[in-house]
C-alpha cells in the first residue's frame, strides 16, 4: 500500500476519469489505513473517494500551465 500516487497534471494523454479515481482511491486507502473498509465504513470510504475525485478533476481543469 506504499505506492506513490501518480502525478496527473500535464499527463500525456490527459488524465482520464479512471486515473483520477485511482489516485483518489489510493489517497483514501493511505489516509484511512484500510485497503478494503468494513461494511460499516464502506459508505464513508466510497463518499471520500468520490469527493476527492471531484476535487481533483476541478483542480486539474483550473490549473494554468506554466511556460
Amino acid at each position: 500500500m506504499c505506492r506513490s500516487i501518480k502525478t496527473l497534471r500535464g499527463a500525456v494523454p490527459p488524465a482520464s476519469t479512471g486515473d483520477i479515481e485511482a489516485a483518489a482511491l489510493q489517497y483514501v486507502r493511505k489516509v484511512s489505513g484500510y485497503r478494503q473498509p468494513a461494511q460499516r465504513n464502506r459508505d464513508a470510504f466510497e463518499a471520500a473517494v468520490a469527493e476527492i475525485s471531484a476535487a481533483t478533476d476541478r483542480l486539474l481543469a483550473q490549473l494554468v500551465p506554466g511556460r
